[in-house]
């Protein structure tokens, strides 16, 4: 099942561009330019592989202080082995809805092909051509036998996922672990021995100012390197994920560094290139790479379990202004502000009320509700912690114990080639049926159980069969459903199944959906 996952259109962001750097859809084998990429396959409910973790290497030690610097070769050297050229390929559809395009006349005079080579005649319909779209980006080598971190968007919707290491011209078709949209982190898995993988620093200890060297791809010129420094930390605001906490680096990050390496002067990963903030499409100084703790974090959960769980405090948030630190008693803004707490949700249990304010969880400073957000995601499902809250102006320390996120997948098996069969219930995530999600998709109260649909990929077969978002998944295959979580152990069973009946409700009417898997 998919999540919510980057398109590859830049977002528009103050007066500015905010573009993915993945050169991707530039190559084609019509004329057509590429469509917007579809969204991503998501993480496994399962693990894709034998959820073995790799030996990743860790050196944590300070940076030290360097004096009478004159070159980087000797880390460019060190790191250049262990980044990669990611090439994918996906067939896409190109829809001729001007009549002229079906004029063979028009259609020899610009150019255009009068049919797809990859079409059957019998298959071809008027209005509609498919082509291959072909996209770059960059990987990270994690371990000796072949794991690879990218992004997510770098390989989203391909068909065939192809790595190549350095100038070799050998290419390894890539298995996909599995992804995590929400921090924009992709798995990858090549069949190889004796590699040599990039060693983690600990990016916590990363400083503003610290030098920054990025190793990638940009415009498929393979393994360039630029330098500049870290220029801020901790950045949320970009809108690029939902779990953003990215490093900010002036070092030229352009089309194609996606999922490239972001290192240090000793040569560890510092972080891995996601995106670049600008108006031209191009470098303007301000990219942006996900932290490597935060990388290694998504990895090792996608590889043990094949996806990635995050925990839950149920509460909803606003930020704490001077006027309203005022009217709750409190000397500083800085926290973030209990506007709700759900029923029977890990706060409630706690005894955390609204208008309280969370200033600390587990001895790590609270800002502003962002940081709240991201503090939490990072732990997993059960995890307890100790939350500080302001109430009436009093410090109050309360105990929680974290629940599971809603919002899981249903299913989002690994492509691991362009022969394998989607699994039938591909495409479709689905959040448990609260009293947001009641408000936000109006749902109305006759609807006492059920799921709700929260994303749904257009080319999914259940986008097909008339799943809609804001729908409420009752049953699968005749089996009532209740949380997200029963909604992801079912369809893991009957993932191979070429259909599966579901019973939906939709704006008030129940009806019953027969999913049927694309061969």
């Amino acid at each position: 099942m998919k999540n919510l996952s980057h398109t590859l259109s830049t977002r528009s962001i103050l007066a500015g561009q905010l573009a993915l750097a993945t050169l991707f859809a530039p190559l084609a084998l019509s004329q057509a330019p590429a469509p917007a990429a579809p969204p991503v396959a998501a993480a496994p409910a399962t693990p894709a592989g034998d959820g073995k973790l790799p030996p990743v290497k860790v050196d944590a030690t300070p940076l030290p202080q360097m004096a009478g610097l004159t070159t980087f070769a000797p880390v460019v050297e060190k790191v250049a082995p262990s980044v990669v050229t990611i090439s994918t390929s996906k067939m896409v559809r190109r829809n001729l809805d001007n009549p002229n395009l079906n004029d063979p006349m028009f259609r020899r005079f610009f150019g255009i092909p009068e049919q797809d080579e990859n079409e059957a005649p019998g298959n071809r319909q008027p209005g509609a051509r498919k082509r291959r779209a072909v996209g770059l980006g960059s990987g990270v080598i994690v371990s000796p036998d072949g794991h690879i971190l990218t992004n997510n968007h770098v390989i989203e919707g391909a068909d065939e996922i192809l790595v190549t290491i350095g100038n070799e011209k050998h290419e390894y078709t890539a298995k996909k672990i599995g992804t995590d949209p929400g921090t924009d982190m992709a798995v990858l898995k090549i069949d190889a021995k004796n590699l040599k993988p990039i060693t983690f620093a600990d990016s916590d200890k990363l400083r503003v100012g610290d030098l920054a060297i990025a190793v990638g791809n940009p415009f498929g010129l393979v393994q360039s390197v630029t330098q500049g420094i870290v220029s801020a930390l901790g950045r949320s605001e970009t809108g690029i994920t939902d779990y953003a906490n990215f490093i900010q680096t002036d070092a030229s990050i352009n089309p194609g560094n996606s999922g490239g390496a972001l290192v240090d002067t000793e040569g560890r990963l510092i972080g891995v290139n996601t995106a670049i903030f600008s108006r031209s499409g191009g470098n303007q100084g301000i990219g942006f790479a996900i932290p490597a703790n935060l990388a290694h974090s998504v990895m090792d959960s996608i590889i043990k379990t094949g996806r990635v769980t995050r925990g839950f405090l149920g509460i909803g948030l606003q930020p704490l202004s001077e006027e309203l630190a005022k009217a709750f008693k409190i000397d500083s803004s800085a926290g973030a502000l209990v506007s709700e707490v759900q029923p029977k949700s890990p706060a409630e249990k706690a005894g955390i009320l609204s208008g309280d304010v969370v200033v600390d969880v587990n001895g790590k400073k609270v800002e502003g509700p962002r940081e709240l957000q991201l503090l939490v995601a990072a732990l997993p499902p059960g995890a307890k912690v100790d939350v500080k809250i302001l109430r009436e102006g009093k410090e109050k320390v309360v105990s929680v114990e974290l629940a599971e996120r809603p919002g899981t997948q249903i299913a989002g098996g690994p492509v691991e080639n362009k022969t394998q069969d989607p699994d039938v219930l591909d495409g479709v995530t689905v959040g448990d049926l609260d009293a947001e999600a009641r408000k936000q998709y109006e749902i109305p109260e006759t609807v006492k159980s059920g799921v709700v649909v929260t994303k749904v990929d257009p080319d999914s077969p259940s986008a097909d069969a008339g799943i809609r978002v804001g729908d409420v998944v009752l049953e699968v295959s005749r089996e009532p459903i209740t949380s997200s979580k029963q909604a992801v152990e079912l369809s893991e069973k009957l993932k191979k199944e070429k259909s599966v009946l579901l019973r939906v409700s939709s704006r008030g009417s129940t009806r019953y959906v027969l999913v049927q898997r694309k061969d």
